[in-house]
C-alpha cells in the first residue's frame, strides 16, 4: 500500500532538483518565489509530461510555498504575541531576513537588480569558469589531492576504494570501509552532509565553551549568566528562567517564555536559509547577487567577503583545513556529550579540574 506522505515528499524533492538544475544563462531560474515568469516554490516547469492539476502535486505546491510558510508562521506568532510583547519583537526580528528577501525580490527594485545582473552574467560566468579551472590545476599540484595524497592508513599497503581518487573532494583520505559513496550521486550527497555537520560542529563547540568560560570571569567582566553550562540551558529555559545573551544584562532571547518560543524563532530563522539551500545557489540572483561557486563553496560577497578564494592554491588548502577541523569538532562534540553524561559538569569546568589535579581528576575517577 502506497504512502501518500512518502509520495508527497518524493514529488517535492523531484521538483526541487528540477529547479536547482536550471542553467544560469537562460530559461527560468529558481529564485525568490512569487514573481511572474519564475517557477513558484514547489511548482513544476511547463511541458514536463506530468498530469496537470494533480491533487497530490497541488498539496505539495501549497505546503512548500513561502507564502504558506509566512502565513503559518504569522498565525502561530499571533498566538504567542498575546502571551508577551517581547515574543512578537523576537519573531519579527527573526523573520526579517527571509521576509526582506521575499519582498525585495518581488518588487521593482528586485526586478532592476536582476536585469543588471543579467547584463553582467556572461562576464561573471567567464570569471567563475576561469576560477574553476585554476582550482582544478591547484588540486593537481597540491600534495593534499591526487593519488599521492596522505591516506588514512599512512604508509601501510591497502587497496583503497576506486571511487575515492582524491581529486574532487577536500580531505579525501580514502576512508569508506562500507562503500557508502560508491555511487557518484551518493558520494556528492555524503560530502555535502559531512561538510554541513562539520561547520555546525565548529560553531557548536564555540557556543558550548565560550559562555562557560565567560561565566568563570563574570565578576571581573561584569557579566551575569543565569546558566552558562551548555547542557543545563535547556532545563533553565524549560523552568521559565530569563537568560542573558552573552551574560549582558538586559539582552535576552525570548525572555522567560521557554523552549517553544526559541524553537519557533529557530524555525523562522532557519526556514529561509534551508529553503534557499534546497533551491540552489541561484536563489539569490533575483536580488542581483551572483554566487560563482557551488552548493558547498558558494563564494561571492556573501560567503567570501574577504575574497580568500582569489588564490586557487590557498583556497584548496583552506578547504582541506576546514574539513579536518570540522571532523575534529564533530569528535569534540561527541566528547562533550559523554563528559556531560558522566561528570555532570561543563567542559570548561572539566578542564579546570583536570588542570588543578590531573592525578585524581581524570577518567579513572569515574570508572567503577
Amino acid at each position: 500500500m502506497r504512502c501518500a506522505r512518502c509520495d508527497a515528499i518524493r514529488a517535492h524533492k523531484s521538483a526541487v532538483r528540477r529547479r536547482a538544475t536550471v542553467p544560469r544563462g537562460g530559461g527560468t531560474r529558481a529564485g525568490v518565489p512569487g514573481r511572474k515568469g519564475r517557477i513558484e516554490a514547489g511548482s513544476r516547469p511547463p511541458g514536463n509530461g506530468e498530469e496537470e492539476g494533480s491533487y497530490l502535486q497541488s498539496v505539495v505546491d501549497v505546503v512548500s510555498s513561502p507564502t504558506f510558510y509566512l502565513t503559518a508562521g504569522y498565525l502561530v506568532g499571533l498566538k504567542l504575541v498575546s502571551m508577551n510583547e517581547q515574543v512578537g519583537t523576537v519573531l519579527a526580528l527573526s523573520s526579517v531576513p527571509f521576509v526582506s528577501v521575499y519582498y525585495i525580490g518581488n518588487s521593482n527594485i528586485g526586478k532592476k537588480l536582476e536585469e543588471n545582473l543579467e547584463e553582467r552574467l556572461p562576464e561573471l560566468q567567464a570569471k567563475s569558469e576561469a576560477a574553476r579551472e585554476a582550482e582544478a590545476q591547484a588540486r593537481e599540484e597540491s600534495p593534499y589531492f591526487g593519488p599521492n595524497r596522505p591516506k588514512w592508513l599512512g604508509p601501510l599497503p591497502f587497496e583503497y576504494p576506486e571511487h575515492l581518487n582524491g581529486i574532487q573532494y577536500a580531505g579525501d583520505y580514502g576512508f569508506d570501509p562500507l562503500s557508502l559513496g560508491r555511487e557518484p550521486e551518493a558520494l556528492d550527497k555524503y560530502f555535502e552532509i559531512e561538510l554541513l555537520h562539520a561547520r555546525w560542529a565548529m560553531l557548536g563547540i564555540v557556543g558550548c565553551i565560550v559562555p562557560e568560560v565567560l561565566d568563570m570571569f563574570g565578576e571581573r567582566l561584569g557579566l551575569s549568566f543565569t546558566e552558562a553550562v551548555w547542557w543545563k540551558v535547556g532545563a533553565a529555559k524549560a523552568s521559565g528562567e530569563n537568560l542573558n545573551y552573552l551574560g549582558i544584562e538586559g539582552i535576552r532571547i525570548a525572555g522567560g517564555q521557554g523552549i517553544a518560543v526559541i524553537a519557533l524563532c529557530q524555525l523562522v530563522l532557519m526556514g529561509g536559509p534551508e529553503y534557499a539551500r534546497k533551491v540552489g545557489i541561484k536563489g539569490l540572483e533575483p536580488l542581483g547577487i551572483y554566487l560563482p561557486g557551488d552548493i558547498n563553496y558558494p563564494g561571492g560577497p556573501l560567503f567570501d567577503p574577504l575574497n580568500l578564494s582569489r588564490d586557487a592554491a590557498t583556497f584548496e588548502k583552506q578547504k582541506v583545513r576546514e574539513i579536518k577541523n570540522g571532523r575534529l569538532a564533530m569528535f569534540a562534540m561527541l566528547g562533550l556529550f559523554v563528559q556531560a553524561a558522566v561528570t555532570r559538569e561543563g567542559a570548561a569546568q572539566n578542564f579546570v579540574d583536570f588542570w588543578r589535579d590531573p592525578l585524581h581528576n581524570n577518567i579513572l575517577k569515574y570508572m567503577p
